[in-house]
């Protein structure tokens, strides 16, 4: 059940956010081994403006991807892939033959199975019940 928040700049438009979503759940599912139908993914754009890396305004397109995902799902190396593997769509899709801001992230964050879930319950929980 991960989720994605994706912040860039400078804007896009409708159909490059469809495109974005649907490329970072298909490196969600084959690198990591999540779930299609529980993976969700919101995309926050910023004007150029409001954005600034060392204290000065963005002169390239730039990207802050923010996975969560239930701690001890996944190995250090399938960590490392997706991380490799998004940076290099964003690359594709932001900057086509251009290049990223340099300080653009993949950011994966392991949560405790207890400290989340949807349709209200929480990892552990669906974890424990399917024990039972």
């Amino acid at each position: 059940m991960p989720t994605l928040v994706l912040k860039l700049a400078p804007l896009q438009n409708p159909e490059r956010y469809r495109q974005l979503a649907s490329a970072l759940t298909n490196l969600t599912v084959h690198l990591l081994g999540k779930r299609r139908e529980v993976t969700a993914v919101v995309i926050d754009d910023l004007p150029a403006a409001r954005w600034h890396i060392g204290g000065v305004p963005i002169e390239q397109p730039t990207a802050l991807l923010e996975i969560s995902i239930t701690q001890g799902t996944n190995t250090q190396e399938e960590k490392a892939a997706f991380i490799q593997a998004a940076f290099a769509e964003l690359q594709r899709q932001l900057a086509g033959d251009g290049a990223l801001a340099p300080a653009s992230y993949v950011v994966v964050r392991e949560l405790p199975a207890s400290d989340w879930g949807y349709g209200g319950r929480t990892q552990q929980a669906r974890k424990l019940a399917l024990a039972a």
